[in-house]
């Protein structure tokens, strides 16, 4: 059943934790929420900080947007076990905007984008996002994973390189001269770190892997002194508290400037919000409201912007983590946040300890779970327009940027779509100027055809629309009439089997309708659905075409010839007393 899209809509803006209250909320399930926000806020402790740096903002940023962001998502998000804040996914379209606009443009493209976000929320076209096509987001995670990939090789081996160049080619050619540069002990911390979290994750997977390899990592790296860079030694002490909330400093240029890529930051948000509710959904046998997600992701993000922090979404492996804790409500997600402000007030000088060849190594994995190789190197069996289109947004995703990478990706899918929707809609000759004698030897699905051939009067002819026709398929019209040999009486074209008609659609009928009419042929619809016949009486297009000519069924069209027929004859004997059939009729 096809779904309907309900634009502007308060009836699913209600946040998960309200059902929850309603639906019955005992002791029992607030120590089990306890439980689980306590382990994903340790889950996200060393993610928040790495993805943060990853992306060329502070391991502080991360924090308070896990904080703010997590909180508030949490409290008026859509899904009961949705954990949210920085993800993998914004690495990339982060370091690109802070690298073009600095930070001033990221806080700004990250507000316009919590805008974005409630007007997708509140408007019901949140829901459109699914249809974004799979070779796109094939493509583009798969680059997103291996941009994050190359990235972080600088601190996963300690490369001495003063400035590392923001450009995907750039970088590997940076590596390259500076190859002698590698650090040992960072080389030794960093693989440790990518071969404790593999290692836990096969043995113990219940057990937070990248949390136990960066306790390890850094424990070792302290205890035995090792020369490597750290957190504290590049950003410094991470400080106790929040900033001040404050509004960047904003300007008509500068938000033209970010506005692509607030659209792509939104529209990244939306995909992996609504995806992680799904997977949840999928685990729990609950069922979220996606509006009300949208509008909590666009809250979200406004507030992390106000307190200095990065866009923020839900994270999938977080919120799974949630859900094999224990979590029974959004009360988890709170928690997870609780969790990350008293490590932010109370222990934040601790975590000027972890080396950043760890987060790097954390990174890594992390890049390697984005790409998805399999999946990627499954699409060789896609059609090849899909293949293609996979290809280009993968290709754009690392050479140029993600928000060129989307948008060209989309309308490259858009475009196949139109094509493929194209292909299946036909325009059909029934009958011809003159009918058939004899039907018979016809095979049984073309029986109903051949039915109207018999039936059809003498100097019409009978198409039929087979499929939607919508701007795609318009021209078919024009091509049909460039057929006829010569001006038909009338020319009757059957709808039974168009679903739906687009205003470009319309235009074609009534153009070929006054064609038609200068040719002295009458144009008659038969069989018009529900859905083109609605759309056709909003344009005036029934009244232009004649209610008279528009027939419930084959029977009534025919009628209708063989009445003009008649009335053309006799205007004919009054003008000259004699028959003159060469002489077609006006409607």
């Amino acid at each position: 059943m096809a779904q309907q899209i309900k634009l502007f809509s308060i009836a699913g803006l209600k946040p998960a934790l309200v059902r929850t209250f309603k639906g019955g909320y005992s002791t029992a399930d607030v120590g089990k929420d306890l439980i689980a926000g306590l382990t994903v806020g340790v889950v996200a402790l060393p993610l928040a900080m790495a993805f943060a740096i990853g992306a060329g903002a502070s391991p502080a940023q991360g924090l308070y947007t896990a904080i703010i962001a997590g909180f508030f998502i949490a409290l008026l998000g859509g899904s009961r076990y949705q954990v949210s804040g920085p993800t993998g996914a914004f690495v990339v379209i982060i370091a690109d905007v802070i690298a073009r606009h600095g930070m001033d443009g990221l806080l700004t493209a990250t507000l316009l984008a919590g805008l974005i976000l409630v007007f997708l929320g509140v408007s019901g076209l949140g829901v459109l996002i699914k249809y974004i096509p799979y070779p796109v987001t094939v493509g583009f995670t798969t680059g997103i994973g291996a941009i994050i990939f190359v990235g972080q090789l600088k601190d996963l081996f300690g490369l001495a390189i003063p400035n590392l160049s923001p450009e995907f080619f750039g970088k590997l050619g940076q590596y390259a001269a500076y190859a002698t540069t590698i650090s040992p002990w960072a080389a030794l911390l960093g693989l440790g770190t990518i071969g404790i979290i593999l290692f836990v994750r096969k043995i113990a997977p219940r057990i937070p892997a990248a949390v136990t390899a960066i306790l390890v990592v850094s424990l070792l790296a302290w205890a035995l002194g090792l020369p490597v860079e750290t957190i504290g030694s590049k950003y410094g002490a991470i400080p106790r508290g929040f900033p001040a909330p404050s509004l960047p400093a904003l300007s008509l240029e500068k938000i033209r400037e970010v506005f692509p890529s607030a659209v792509t930051i939104a529209l990244l948000a939306a995909i992996e919000s609504l995806l992680s509710a799904v997977v949840a959904d999928g685990m729990t046998g609950d069922r979220h409201g996606s509006s009300m997600e949208l509008v909590a992701q666009g809250v979200g993000n406004l507030l992390s912007a106000l307190f200095g922090g990065i866009p923020a979404t839900g994270a999938i492996a977080r919120t799974a983590t949630n859900i094999k804790a224990g979590a029974r409500s959004p009360i988890s997600g709170i928690m997870h946040a609780f969790v990350l402000l008293l490590f932010t007030l109370f222990l934040g000088p601790l975590a000027s300890a972890i080396p950043l060849a760890a987060l790097a190594g954390v990174l890594v994995v992390v890049a390697m779970d984005m790409s998805e190789l399999p999946r990627f190197f499954n699409m060789r069996r896609a059609p090849r327009s899909d293949l293609v289109v996979m290809l280009v947004t993968f290709a754009l995703t690392v050479v140029i940027d993600l928000t060129a990478a989307v948008e060209v990706g989309v309308l490259l899918a858009i475009f196949l779509f139109i094509k493929r929707m194209s292909e299946t809609t036909n325009l059909n000759q029934i009958v011809a100027l003159t009918p058939l004698g004899d039907a018979s030897g016809v095979a049984s699905d073309e029986w109903a055809d051949a039915e109207a051939r018999l039936r059809a009067p003498q100097g019409c002819e009978v198409y039929e629309i087979d499929g939607p026709f919508f701007f795609g398929v318009a021209d078919m019209l024009q091509d049909a009439e460039r057929e006829f040999e010569k001006p038909p009486v009338a020319c009757i074209l059957r709808m039974r089997r168009v679903p739906a008609i687009d205003a470009t659609g319309l235009n074609a009928l009534s153009s070929f309708a006054e064609r038609a009419r200068k040719q002295g042929t009458t144009l008659i619809l038969t069989e018009v659905r529900e859905q083109p016949r609605e759309a056709m009486a909003k344009m005036g297009l029934d009244e232009e075409i004649g209610i008279q000519n528009i027939a419930p069924d084959l029977d009534g069209a025919y009628a209708r010839v063989e009445a003009l027929v008649a009335a053309h004859e006799r205007a004919v004997l009054d003008r000259h007393g004699r028959p003159n059939l060469s002489t077609r009729t006006r409607s």
